[in-house]
């Protein structure tokens, strides 16, 4: 048996066994810039068909986890929004849920309210970048632009709300940082129909293209066994049939009160067309839970939207596990304090880390032309892996 290893510099070959038969090892990555991050994945190539997988993590690494431990409550929200980029505000919520569990405190009703709508507008903002770049990684460049022009109709109410277009920074321990400009709620109505109005262009462009259907259906298929062994969530997860979201099963916020409206979208099929498929649906559902939270805050009496916090915020000795539906899946934190004013440990359980692994069940025995199409099914971003 030989192996050739390349992409790694002229010259680099390994053997191993007798001579005979040769598999390539071929590098994908890390260096390419238009990917979701800085990923490497070493593949055992047998002419096209991929053998044996293996991605490669840690390039983008910044160590949040310990740089928590060096940061107050208050500073480590900011943290917190970055590892997946595409969610900041849903990042944020694990972070000040945990706190305000270990307080023992309660938020105005106001704040859960908004924070529910934002947490949305946040996953469908996250949903059209993925709706709109897997078309491209395909061949298909028509989606994006589509895509970023819905993306900019609810940035830009997000932005005027928090200040910011990518990190909100926007949750506060106890609520949120101000209350709404005044209009605003009108003007996020207006942008949630436009967004709504577009998605049409998704199903008749991207669903009902016949090659995009050929690269996709069948292609990747991940059993239900293969998402309980390596913990995978999300829509991933429910495109393969696990019927799991936790704005369901263990509510939040204000889910416990939108069950009428939230629908967890399921596949059976488990492949890349039924990702995509849930995704969009599931875009549409947000859509449809953002248009409930505006009507129960159109009616909502004016009132605080945060708790009067002390000078030094110090969380009591104990430990707590908040964990929360985010875009990508299951998000956690494991907090463990020890009465002073940072936590002693923050332990992060994000849903890309836990996606990714499949990969090594995924690839093997399908072609290298697959292997895109696989690898952005599997809707990631590496800062989530990486953190």
């Amino acid at each position: 048996m030989r192996e050739t290893t390349v992409g790694i510099g002229a010259g680099a070959e390994q053997f191993t066994g007798e001579l005979g038969t040769s598999d390539m090892v071929l590098n994908i990555g890390p260096q390419h810039p238009s990917t979701h991050g800085v990923l490497r994945l070493k593949l055992v190539l047998d002419g096209e068909r991929i053998v044996a997988a293996e991605p490669v993590i840690g390039y983008m690494h910044r160590g949040a986890e310990k740089l928590f431990e060096a940061r107050d409550y208050r500073q480590i929200i900011m943290l917190a929004n970055r590892h997946d980029w595409l969610s900041a505000f849903s990042n944020e919520l694990g972070v000040v849920l945990a706190v305000e569990r270990m307080l023992g405190m309660e938020v105005p009703e106001r704040a859960v309210w908004t924070r529910t709508l934002l947490a949305e507008l946040n996953r469908v903002l996250n949903h059209l970048m993925f709706l709109g770049s897997y078309p491209l990684e395909l061949g298909g460049i028509t989606p994006i632009f589509h895509a970023f022009t819905a993306r900019e109709e609810l940035q830009h109410v997000l932005e005027e709300a928090s200040g910011g277009r990518m990190h909100y920074m926007f949750n506060r321990v106890g609520g949120l940082k101000e209350d709404l400009p005044a209009g605003w709620l009108g003007r996020v109505r207006r942008a949630v129909t436009a967004v709504r109005g577009q998605l049409p262009v998704y199903e008749d462009l991207v669903l009902g293209n016949e090659i995009f259907r050929g690269r996709t259906a069948g292609v990747g298929a991940l059993t239900r066994e293969q998402v309980h062994a390596y913990g995978v969530s999300g829509p991933i997860a429910r495109a393969s049939g696990v019927d799991f979201d936790l704005r369901r099963d263990e509510p939040y916020l204000a889910y416990g009160e939108l069950q009428d409206v939230l629908t967890v979208v399921t596949r059976e099929e488990g492949d890349c067309l039924a990702r995509f498929e849930c995704l969009l649906e599931q875009t549409a559902n947000s859509l449809a839970l953002a248009d409930a939270c505006l009507d129960r805050l159109a009616q909502a009496a004016p009132g605080p939207v945060n708790q009067r916090l002390p000078k030094v915020l110090k969380a009591p000795e104990g430990a707590t596990y908040a964990w929360t539906e985010n875009p990508l899946g299951v998000n956690g934190y494991y907090l463990v304090s020890r009465g002073d004013k940072t936590p002693w440990r923050l332990k992060l359980r994000s849903a890309s880390y836990n996606n990714i692994q499949a990969l090594t069940e995924l690839l093997p025995g399908t072609l290298v032309a697959d292997m895109v199409a696989i690898l952005g099914s599997m809707f990631f971003v590496v800062g989530d892996i990486d953190k």
